[in-house]
């Protein structure tokens, strides 16, 4: 149908903008010494990625089964537990240029996965 092409189309050209999106913070990092160490909840972590989404215009671009899909591949990444509660938070803020890169990586093999282009 054109109307599923023309949803693929769209977000096959704002996928990228999205991934941009989670890691467009600046790296200044997080709360030093938070404490605790625990990972957030798939659920938690499904209500901030939506939450960064929304705040930068985005929040129709994904179904909530591609949001939980997409938490669901950073509880299982290399993410660390702080750049992922930050997330959880809805805060776009990693702890590092490095943290960022991998966020940014690791979104965009999340949506890849989650929300593939067909």
């Amino acid at each position: 149908m054109n109307i599923d092409r023309n949803l693929r189309s769209r977000i096959l050209m704002t996928l990228p903008i999205a991934a941009l999106a989670i890691s467009l913070a600046a790296c200044a990092g997080g709360p030093g010494g938070s404490g605790g160490s625990d990972r957030p909840s798939a659920d938690e972590l499904s209500s901030g990625i939506t939450t960064i989404l929304e705040d930068s215009g985005q929040g129709d671009l994904l179904t909530e089964d591609q949001v939980d899909c997409i938490a669901a591949e950073f509880l299982d990444s290399e993410v660390s537990d702080q750049d992922l509660k930050n997330m959880a938070g809805g805060e776009d803020l990693q702890t590092s240029q490095e943290a960022k890169d991998l966020v940014t990586s690791t979104m965009q093999e999340a949506v890849s996965v989650c929300a593939p282009a067909e």
